[in-house]
């Protein structure tokens, strides 16, 4: 039998049963400008995912061409570094901060921005469920107030914070 269509199935039955409490009630960042959102962003802190075990010095490379967001994240792991990139669109209107994007084409998953600094400078970012959530600044070092702030109001979401990964300081470029 093709390996494809044995792992199809499970994947489907793997990700139609979360239990995992929806950010449906989150909303996304309004009057978003996806301009000044495009850029450089280092990862602060995120909650456990089996693809970032044990990276560091993360960030991630956003841009738009045209409707279609290009992504690029890297960062390293076992002394080698990373990179992987993905393809999204808006999920709704421009002026959202919403994503359907791809790591793994045809699949796609949420981007939600839930939180973003009038600055453009800090933001949180979680997935469709809240068992995803990024910390994401514009430097790679937070002062200890400002991500004592967020992880405080990921909290007040709903967010098992006691669960956040704090990578080193990513590399700047």
């Amino acid at each position: 039998m093709n390996k494809k269509l044995t792992i199809l199935p499970m994947l489907v039955a793997l990700f139609g049963c979360s239990t995992v409490p929806s950010t449906d009630d989150i909303p996304v960042v309004k009057g978003f400008d996806a301009a000044r959102y495009m850029g450089t962003w280092y990862e602060i802190a995120r909650l456990p995912k089996w693809y970032e075990r044990d990276m560091v010095h993360v960030s991630a490379e956003y841009a738009l061409d045209g409707e279609t967001l290009r992504i690029k994240n890297s960062g390293w792991r076992g002394g080698e570094r990373k990179v992987s990139t993905a393809v999204g669109h808006f999920a709704g209107p421009s002026d959202e901060g919403a994503f359907r994007i791809s790591f793994f084409r045809p699949f796609y998953g949420d981007y939600r921005i839930i939180w973003l600094s009038p600055d453009y400078d800090l933001a949180l970012v979680t997935s469709n469920d809240r068992s995803s959530l990024w910390i994401l600044a514009r430097t790679a070092n937070l002062a200890p107030e400002k991500r004592k702030a967020l992880v405080e109001q990921a909290a007040r979401w709903g967010f098992d914070v006691s669960q956040l990964e704090y990578p080193q300081p990513a590399m700047s470029h």
